[in-house]
């Protein structure tokens, strides 16, 4: 065999390793809704995992409830189930439970985020399916991880103020969550690390595990350093908005026609550019403003001073100056006008997605890259039940049989359930 035939059939099976992702081959079964399960399922389905999202049907069921919130929840279900199929059954069935065992019996991962108890009455809890299948790795994403609060039911907003986020966002007196699911996206993310790790322990032992991640732990992480912080200097962390910063400028301006912009000069250095740039040698000339620190016990007069004279400037010169001066800044941005930020579209941190009503969308996908190529959305979030003849029918199912538990007795004539005022998510209730 020549050498050139011997190097394109080294490069072709290159390609074919390269463009393999991570998880392929791994089956996931997801009993999960809201954000925090969800999102455990959608990393992994994203790295190439075969999610596959059992639902709710029958006895007043249809489907993941997010399917049918509206609000802050409109965006849940096409966002945090990309990627995954839907198996829609009857789980308080007989047969649409030995369904779902039949299925748990070729996976690899199981996930659930429902309240305690809750698979264990469907006796879909660990203790019950490892016996089923010894390799299962079991992801249990709940409120608290065992110990004196697991009963509890939590939300993201309910362990931000119990867990000091709310205190540090807000102003003194007036704890304020955070502007998005923090803890159920970065606690679903924890799930699947644990996920991860378990995958690798089985590969040296063969055996799998129960992986627990939980709210109300993930927001003491965020918090952390505050905690440090305190420990080590003996002074409480102030919350953010009545916080001495660090740096003596540090802050939102509003400037011409109203618009805002975050600017920040974060060194004796950048102090010097800045001055020189916009003009304020009479600053940088001031004794009282040499150092940084010296800046910060000047802020009282100092931060009028600047918000006056940059009032007269515009958010695109500013930011201009800034960029070419390798300053930090940044506009003050709503969430809506990121789908037409130029760097997510020239990077593609944006996909497009179908929603179950046929329109098209865009989606966001995971902050990283694999050989300098972002993770595709292989598929959009599934119709309920969408997959339910290919997925039974692997697992032995006839097409009359595949009728039945496709259409329980009492699905026929349901409808979606009423919209109830929804929080921000029920990540551990059932």
């Amino acid at each position: 065999m020549d050498r050139q035939k011997v190097v394109g059939m080294a490069l072709q099976s290159e390609s074919k390793t390269s463009s393999r992702l991570p998880y392929e081959g791994i089956r996931v079964i997801e009993f999960t809704h809201m954000v925090m399960g969800p999102t455990c399922g959608m990393v992994l389905a994203d790295l190439g995992a075969e999610v596959i999202k059992v639902e709710p049907i029958g006895h007043g069921h249809a489907g993941d409830a997010t399917r049918n919130l509206l609000g802050s929840g409109a965006g849940f279900f096409p966002l945090f189930n990309r990627n995954k199929q839907s198996l829609a059954l009857d789980l308080q069935s007989a047969q649409g439970k030995e369904a779902a065992l039949r299925l748990i019996a070729t996976a690899d991962i199981v996930t659930e985020n429902f309240k305690t108890g809750t698979m264990q009455k469907l006796g879909l809890d660990y203790e019950t399916l490892k016996r089923l299948n010894p390799k299962l790795i079991y992801v249990s994403l709940k409120g608290f991880l065992p110990g004196p609060y697991e009963h509890r039911t939590a939300l993201d907003e309910v362990v931000q103020m119990m867990g000091g986020l709310a205190y540090m966002t807000g102003r003194p007196g007036d704890p304020l969550r955070a502007g998005s699911s923090v803890n159920d996206i970065m606690g679903g993310m924890f799930g699947a690390m644990g996920a991860m790790a378990a995958l690798a322990q089985r590969a040296h032992t063969g055996q799998g595990q129960e992986v627990q991640s939980a709210l109300f732990e993930n927001n003491v992480l965020l918090v952390a350093q505050h905690m440090m912080q305190y420990q080590v200097t003996g002074k409480a962390a102030a919350p953010m908005p009545a916080r001495i910063s660090a740096w003596a400028i540090y802050d939102v301006f509003e400037v011409k026609d109203g618009e805002q912009i975050f600017l920040a000069v974060v060194s004796d250095t950048a102090w010097q550019i800045f001055c020189n740039v916009m003009d304020c040698a009479d600053l940088f000339s001031d004794p009282r403003l040499k150092t940084n620190n010296e800046r910060v016990l000047a802020r009282d007069w100092l931060i009028p001073l600047l918000r006056e004279r940059l009032r007269v400037h515009s958010k695109q010169h500013l930011s201009h100056v800034f960029e070419q001066n390798a300053l930090p800044y940044a506009p003050i941005t709503a969430p809506q006008e990121l789908l037409d930020d130029p760097h997510l579209k020239a990077t593609g941190g944006l996909a497009p997605v179908e929603l179950n009503d046929g329109r098209q969308v865009s989606t966001v996908l995971l902050p990283l890259t694999l050989n300098q190529e972002r993770l595709k959305v292989r598929t959009s979030a599934p119709h309920l039940g969408e997959h339910n003849p290919s997925i039974l029918s692997s697992l032995g199912y006839s097409p009359e049989e595949i009728k039945q538990l496709s259409n329980p007795q009492d699905a026929d004539a349901l409808e979606p359930p009423p919209h109830q005022p929804h929080p921000t998510s029920t990540p551990n209730q059932g």
